[in-house]
């Protein structure tokens, strides 16, 4: 047996009998076996992480189901369609909060935050509105102990830096769309974007006014307390019935300091869902 033994010294080839394979062999058998427990074959398997499912169906303002609606999860590659039925399944989500979206050609998109739990179901049902408007049927709602998010709203309110609206006030506007809401808003120029097949409502500083296109301010959008893309489609946000309350802030000199940032410079929006919202 013959080990040959390239060296870059002068360009020169070397070569060595058996003393030389004694002494290789030698120097792999001093190494300690536990050197194996260091070899990595891969990312730690799937199946060690946690995951839950979601299961849901779409109908249009009748409860009738509606075929090839489309449902994302913001922020994530996942978008699936709707069956004949008007229902959807999505599997192996991680566990966390997420926005999901819902969109078909000729009715008004809607979406809403949930929760993913771990090991578990969560069971959806989403209605979509046609693009002309329609009435809603009046809605009784019942007083309960605000939660810890809306406690903190209140409190902010009760302190006067920015502008507020509670579930009250957006209940006695009457609105069907999220972005009538912000219409109301001082420090909010809402923007319409013509460009693609749905117009998309953008909410801008009106201290810089204008359209995105031509360098205008866009405000930061949050969803309890998740930071949404800018610029965000506010047709995008739950409907006005799901809406707790909403607090605009014009300028970094008045955002709470939770939600403060170098890139906060044109104003924030925070968005409140209602607990137990759909």
């Amino acid at each position: 047996m013959v080990v040959i033994v390239r060296s870059v010294f002068q360009g020169r080839t070397l070569r060595a009998g058996f003393a030389i394979v004694a002494a290789l062999i030698a120097a792999a058998a001093a190494k300690p076996v536990s050197a194996q427990s260091e070899i990595r074959v891969g990312p730690e398997r799937a199946s060690n992480r946690s995951f839950g499912v979601v299961d849901g169906i779409v109908s249009d303002s009748n409860l009738v189901p509606l075929q090839a609606a489309f449902v994302s999860i913001l922020g994530t590659k996942i978008r699936v369609g709707t069956g004949p039925n008007g229902r959807f399944r999505i599997t192996n989500v991680p566990a966390g909060t997420y926005l999901i979206i819902v969109k078909r050609v000729g009715y008004h998109p809607t979406s809403a935050a949930v929760d993913i739990k771990a090991m578990d179901t969560l069971r959806l049902s989403y209605t979509l509105n046609g693009l002309r408007p329609e009435e809603l049927d009046p809605v009784i709602v019942t007083a309960k102990s605000p939660t810890l998010k809306m406690a903190e709203f209140e409190a902010r309110r009760k302190a006067g830096f920015g502008e507020f609206m509670t579930a009250d006030e957006i209940l006695a506007r009457n609105s069907v769309f999220p972005t009538e809401l912000f219409r109301k808003f001082k420090a909010v120029n809402v923007s319409p974007d013509h460009s693609g097949p749905i117009t998309q409502y953008f909410a801008l500083s009106a201290r810089e006014g204008g359209n995105p296109s031509f360098g205008a301010c866009p405000m930061q959008v949050y969803l309890d307390q998740v930071p949404l893309p800018a610029p965000f489609n506010l047709d995008l946000l739950p409907p006005p019935r799901d809406i707790a309350g909403i607090e605009v802030y014009a300028g970094a000199s008045t955002i709470p300091p939770m939600f403060s940032g170098f890139d906060r410079g044109c104003g924030v929006i925070l968005v409140w869902s209602k607990d137990g919202g759909s």
